[in-house]
């Protein structure tokens, strides 16, 4: 499958041929949505990138070791795009930073990328690069997005351009292959040091274009999205350039809180997502039907009951079909209506979705797609579509139209074609070991499902070995658990030990509604985990779902934890995965009280 010799700068000549947009990229501005057209936002990425080549930035012969490197370590905002356009149309080489990013990494990046300029988003990560800066002896200057008394703003850049400059921004964007390096993306992993993912124009234009045609993404000039994924990680940055050669216009979130009342504001067609997120959603809604009473409450349980038994691919009959629209109309549309109404796809990645939770969603109307990719392939590999017959609940769906998968003799899932990453930066050794004849390693084991849905099964490195021998593969379990309402995280342990064992962080406001149904009054988090009646309700749950699996994958103890993981407390990367070692560390006397019998 061919895609067009493009970069990624070149979307704007793009939208302003194809349909020119009046609010390309929108933010909260002192309470009022701020709007900046195509042609505002080429003005402004051009003189950036005139003011860039005054401060000296240049690409060097379009080189991974002699292009310069700028930063970036913002929020999602219009100039968070501004930056990553005016950066490419030097030939200079974008490095997205992750916001939360902590000082000893923030430290190693930017001394491994020799980073020359960094543009943060406020005072707090001025401050956080501020802290660092003399150890880095690289880094010429730091421009910030807010106004910050006594720190240098953006436009102190963009305000450097002059005719001169210009027409030699001109110039050089006519020079850029599209095989020259976009970005190079730190994955933040679960330990160790961060590898720098060498990601080429050409891949992410193919991933676009390859995504827009397999999804589809039809033109839609007069669409909107919403955004508030973290654009240094490669999905929401690969999927915004989609919404841009699309025509759509994107509309930043203030922040994670107030999703769903700027969802309600702009009524977006849709939005990507994480599981983690998801999962959130539906705790929120399943808290709030537990306080409804009578009536209500059973017609609010009935409806997610008959969802939870929704396939799109196999009829549940013209009874079932009958109560469904039922349910939609009275329960489901105030579901969609908290969305904004609006929604006709959210995409969600980075980590496998319950099964559950995507018929629940499909069933009340809020259609979910699950997709699957590494930073290593720009990202995407495959995505359940929009087109009838081509989604499966339980996969991550068809490949991608244009590229090339297979499965290796132990199930590791083998990726070949244009979207697979130049390398990692400086590390030709790790790149030797991914790369392999030409087909990306992914790491990733998974098996097909009806000959054409790739369904993950595990990460190759997480399968363990219990004492007996026997292997272990902790992610399904983990992800059949918790469909339960009374699970909001769960680890699954064991290796090298003699049976499988569980790190369970309770939903505490579902534990709190079956305890007051149960005539129980809750105290406090660290009470209720230790209560008894609490302890026997899991015991059930957990023999319930074991029943999915055999003899050895079986949970036989668990500990129930007070406190739920995050970014902050160390436990998840910034994409809402796992940190599997930190947290085995972290509670290593829980882990151990599970096998002290």
């Amino acid at each position: 499958m061919d895609f067009p010799a493009y970069r990624l700068f070149d979307v704007l000549d793009y939208q302003l041929q194809k349909f020119p947009q009046k609010n390309m990229l929108n933010a909260k501005v002192n309470g009022e949505w701020k709007g900046y057209s195509t042609m505002e936002v080429q003005t402004i990425a051009n003189r950036f990138s005139a003011g860039l080549l005054k401060l000296g930035v240049n690409g060097n012969n379009f080189t991974p070791e002699g292009s310069h490197k700028i930063a970036i370590i913002s929020n999602n905002r219009p100039e968070w795009i501004f930056t990553d356009l005016a950066v490419q149309q030097t030939g200079a080489i974008l490095i997205p930073i992750y916001p939360t990013t902590n000082p000893l990494e923030l430290e190693f990046i930017l001394n491994d990328a020799q980073v020359k300029y960094i543009f943060v988003s406020d005072i707090t990560l001025l401050e956080k690069v501020r802290g660092i800066k003399d150890k880095v002896p690289s880094l010429l200057g730091i421009y910030t997005f807010d106004e910050v008394e006594g720190a240098d703003h953006y436009t102190k850049v963009t305000a450097m351009a002059d005719e001169a400059s210009l027409k030699q921004v001109e110039a050089i964007k006519k020079e850029i292959p599209n095989s020259h390096l976009a970005t190079i993306i730190y994955t933040s992993g679960t330990t160790g040091t961060p590898k720098g993912v060498m990601l080429r124009h050409s891949n992410l234009i193919s991933c676009i274009f390859f995504s827009k045609s397999s999804f589809p993404f039809e033109d839609a000039p007069q669409h909107k999205v919403l955004s508030f994924l973290p654009l240094n990680h490669i999905f929401e940055k690969a999927v915004s350039y989609i919404y841009l050669f699309s025509g759509i216009d994107i509309y930043y979130a203030e922040s994670l809180d107030k999703i769903v009342a700027n969802l309600k504001e702009i009524n977006p067609v849709g939005f990507t997502t994480v599981p983690r997120l998801l999962e959130r959603v539906y705790e929120g809604i399943m808290a709030k039907g537990s306080e409804l009473t009578g009536f209500k409450k059973k017609l609010f349980l009935w409806s997610v009951a008959l969802a939870s038994r929704y396939d799109n691919n196999i009829s549940g009959g013209l009874l079932y079909n009958m109560k469904l629209a039922i349910a939609r109309k009275l329960v489901f549309s105030k579901w969609r209506e908290a969305l904004g109404g609006n929604i006709q796809f959210m995409v969600t990645g980075g980590a496998a979705a319950s099964e559950k939770l995507l018929r629940i969603f499909n069933a009340a109307g809020i259609p979910i797609y699950e997709g699957y990719g590494p930073t290593e392939n720009s990202p995407v590999i495959s995505i359940n579509r929009k087109t009838k017959g081509d989604t499966m609940y339980g996969t991550v769906g068809p490949v991608l139209d244009g590229i090339e998968v297979k499965l290796a003799e132990d199930g590791e899932i083998l990726v070949r074609g244009a979207t697979v990453m130049q390398g990692y930066y400086k590390r030709p050794d790790l790149t030797a070991e991914a790369i392999i004849d030409g087909w990306l390693h992914t790491g990733d084991i998974g098996v097909w499902v009806n000959k054409r849905f790739l369904k993950i099964t595990d990460r190759k490195k997480e399968l363990f070995k219990t004492s007996g021998g026997k292997y272990v593969a902790p992610q399904p379990i983990e992800n059949k658990m918790k469909e339960s309402r009374y699970i909001s995280q769960i680890l699954v342990v064991g290796p090298e030990r003699k049976f499988v064992g569980a790190l369970i962080v309770p939903s505490v406001n579902a534990v709190k509604d079956w305890m007051k149904e149960n005539g129980m009054t809750f105290t406090t988090v660290e009470n209720m985990i230790k209560n008894e009646e609490v302890l026997n309700l899991f015991k059930e749950t957990i023999e319930k779902y074991n029943e999915n699996f055999n003899h050895v994958e079986q949970i036989k103890r668990f500990e129930l934890l007070p406190r739920e993981w995050s970014i902050e407390t160390g436990e998840m990367t910034p994409k809402l995965s796992l940190k599997r070692k930190v947290i085995m560390e972290k509670y290593k006397d829980a882990i151990e009280r599970i096998y002290s019998v």
